[in-house]
């Protein structure tokens, strides 16, 4: 411990020495230009002394992590040349870099691996698989500078031997260029001089350097990437891609939009989950179990209460019926029709360029293309809860089927799960007279939503007789006397709840198995690991979806869709991050819940200084005269601003209601662009511009109207 202090010690004083002397001075631009005629006096006079004085100099500066490397690199060109001064700055730079990356590791290492020794622990084995690869790519393209580099990679197990010829080799080319800048700068002797050719050139050099060792280095981490893979020299396809969901429809479309040729491959029904399984059947429901509701309240609208009677069998007809309406949209013929290619099969990688289908008919065929996209979707998760596989479950997948087999809605029904689909589903049985109990373990339903508005919907669920059971966790599934159970835990207590049929909605894992990830070796947790552009570790593999997340969305799979096409086939002029920023969602319940943008309690956790502007519906006329009055829009925007944080909607056509907040946000309107809008009356939409005329009451601008209050007193005389 001596030891260390005494190092730390007389670094600091060299440090504040440096300073205190003004040293540094010396190593910027204009220090250089004022002392470079001296330099050369000294140089001339004493060649081998200055010499080896200046690689001392330069040692201690990086050593010190001192600022003024890099004039340091140019005064080498300027003194000693090109060549000279490239083995001079090289060797002196990477030595430099040593010292520091070993005291780094001496006086920190220990320390920090105590502290954080799981993290560590992680990051080495990294750093043992890739860390000379890594460190070579920082120091070509220096995302951070070089001195933070040495300190950091000394808390690394990487091998002192490795750190310095990596940096060695890493800062050739960066310092080639600085000498080569500082040789040319030596000759500057007029004005003219700025002018030349060989500075000009040095200088632009030293501008595009960062551009072409970025380039050097996609080219190395391709070479890396795909090795031991032979590519094909010529592509069957443009593109292929996997799941004819939202996803991989909008990726195939545009694709065929710029006349590529794309192959789109679907083992199951086109159109995916939301068509078959989830958005399109549970709305069609949902719609269904409204109605009836409204005829069972009558009064409400002043109208006679009337006993009505219905088939539970014709209800889900009725969802059949509406999947079957839509589904030519998704159709293999229409998409035919728009030039993509629909081949109904499994596919299976071979290689990053090449799958294998295993077609429906029971023959098999090979595809190569450029490139590929996986958009392979989401299944419904089942937790791993002793008895379930002998509990008679159904999920979102398997449900439609299954229920269209009743005569009528199930007596006693289970819904596993409190998110948006646990929520939609029970209160439309429970609507539909299911007895429905809704177990969730969290301590409220729809979690990621404000208390208050989770409150809402679960009185909303309750009131359409939903028996929602927060705080109870799922243990086990029995089966007693040719009844079925779900044992529950509340409190310590245990719970047996009977029921006919159980609904799994506790969430969807991403279809990662079945193709050949692993034969590729694509890296994956929960969901395919892709970067900004969506791509995979393999470059022209790209996955879009609930495959990738981090949003579960139909209509987030059908943007990310967009940019796995353009990605895809034009990564190599231009590639496009996923832009995530303004991602709207709505949980389908009665009344609807809508938001965009952040909510009360995320800019409480994220420490955001905030407002919020509410406006309640009971104040609407187009929602009184619907007697659907209840609800409200939550606004949060900054202190004093009326920039668009977040919005919260809760109510009839809240779903519709926050497009307009959506395209606020995209495009940076504020409420004050909203208010002075013209929305039709009477419109739901209107609500919209009464929030923001709530804000603008708030942040009235009380002196101008004391005065305008006082112009007008004296106007009247």
């Amino acid at each position: 411990m001596f030891k260390k202090i005494t190092i730390v010690a007389v670094l600091a004083a060299l440090i504040a020495a440096f300073f205190y002397f003004d040293l540094n001075t010396y190593l910027t631009l204009e220090g250089l230009k004022g002392s470079i005629d001296d330099f050369r006096q000294w140089r001339d006079a004493s060649p081998v002394l200055v010499l080896g004085g200046f690689f001392l100099i330069y040692v201690t500066v990086t050593a010190l992590s001192l600022p003024g490397a890099a004039i340091l690199t140019l005064t080498a060109g300027a003194l000693f040349g090109l060549v000279e001064g490239l083995l001079l700055a090289s060797f002196a730079s990477s030595l430099g870099a040593l010292l520091a990356f070993l005291v780094s590791r001496y006086i920190l290492r220990d320390t920090i691996k105590r502290k954080f020794p799981d993290r560590l622990a992680s990051i080495d084995k990294g750093i043992e698989r890739e860390g000379a690869f890594y460190l070579f790519t920082l120091r070509l393209v220096p995302l951070f500078p070089f001195f933070l580099i040495n300190l950091l990679m000394g808390l690394t197990a990487i091998k002192s031997w490795t750190f310095y010829w990596v940096s060695q080799i890493g800062m050739l080319a960066g310092t080639f260029v600085y000498v080569n800048a500082g040789t040319q700068l030596s000759q500057l002797e007029s004005l003219q001089g700025i002018l030349s050719f060989d500075l000009i050139l040095s200088f632009v050099l030293l501008g595009i350097f960062p551009l072409i060792a970025k380039t050097i280095i996609s080219v190395i981490k391709k070479q890396r990437v795909y090795k031991g893979w032979k590519k094909p020299k010529h592509f069957d396809r443009n593109l292929i891609v996997i799941g004819a969901g939202a996803g991989g429809l909008v990726t195939s479309y545009i694709a065929a939009a710029v006349k590529a040729k794309v192959t789109l491959i679907e083992a199951g029904e086109m159109g995916g989950d939301c068509l078959n399984y989830g958005c399109v059947p549970s709305k069609a429901i949902i719609k269904s179990a409204k109605v009836l509701s409204q005829f069972q309240q009558a009064e409400k609208y002043g109208l006679d209460s009337t006993n009505v009677t219905f088939s539970f069998k014709k209800v889900m007809q009725r969802v059949h019926d509406v999947i079957a309406e839509i589904a030519p949209h998704d159709s293999v013929e229409r998409y035919t029709e728009l030039g993509v290619e629909v081949i109904k099969g499994y596919a299976v990688f071979v290689d990053p360029w090449t799958v294998e289908i295993s077609l429906n008919d029971g023959s098999k065929q090979r595809l190569s293309a450029r490139n590929i996209v996986i958009a392979t979707g989401a299944r419904p998760f089942v937790p791993p809860l002793p008895g379930i596989e002998d509990s008679a479950y159904v999920t979102s997948d398997t449900m439609w089927a299954e229920f269209a087999k009743l005569e009528e809605a199930p007596k006693k029904l289970v819904v596993l799960g409190g998110g948006p689909i646990g929520c939609e589903l029970a209160q439309a049985f429970a609507r539909l007279g299911s007895e429905v109990s809704q177990v969730e373990l969290a301590k409220s339903i729809m979690t990621k939503e404000d208390e208050e508005v989770s409150d809402f919907a679960m009185q909303s669920l309750q009131d359409s007789g939903v028996n929602v059971l927060t705080g109870h966790e799922a243990l086990r599934f029995e089966q007693r006397d040719g009844k079925k159970f779900i044992i529950v835990k509340h409190e310590k207590e245990e719970i047996s709840i009977e029921y006919d049929q159980l609904i799994c909605a506790v969430g969807r894992a991403a279809r990662l198995e079945g193709y050949g990830l692993d034969t590729l070796g694509i890296e994956s947790g929960r969901t395919i690991n892709t970067n900004e552009f969506l791509e995979t570790k393999y470059p022209n593999i790209l996955a879009a979806g609930d495959i990738v997340g981090p949003y579960q969305f139909t209509h987030v799979a059908s943007h990310q869709g967009w940019y796995a096409a353009v990605n895809s086939l034009f990564g190599q002029f231009k590639k496009f991050k996923v832009d995530y920023r303004v991602i709207p969602w709505v949980t389908f319940i009665d009344p609807e819940v809508a938001r965009v943008g952040i909510n009360e309690q995320e800019a409480i956790e994220q420490q955001i200084e905030y407002e919020v502007t509410r406006y309640d519906f009971e104040e609407l006329d187009r929602a009184i005269t619907e007697s659907a009055n209840k609800g409200y829009i939550k606004v949060i925007t900054p202190k004093g601003k009326d920039k668009i944080l977040g919005v919260t909607v809760v109510s009839e056509h809240a779903g519709d209601l926050i497009a307009e907040f959506v395209l606020a946000m995209k495009h940076g309107l504020g409420l004050e662009k909203i208010l002075g809008t013209i929305h039709s009356y009477p419109t739901w939409a209107e609500g919209n511009k009464y929030a923001a005329g709530e804000w603008k009451r708030a942040h009235a601008p009380e002196t101008i109207l004391k005065l305008l209050e006082k112009y007008h007193t004296f106007r009247r005389g």
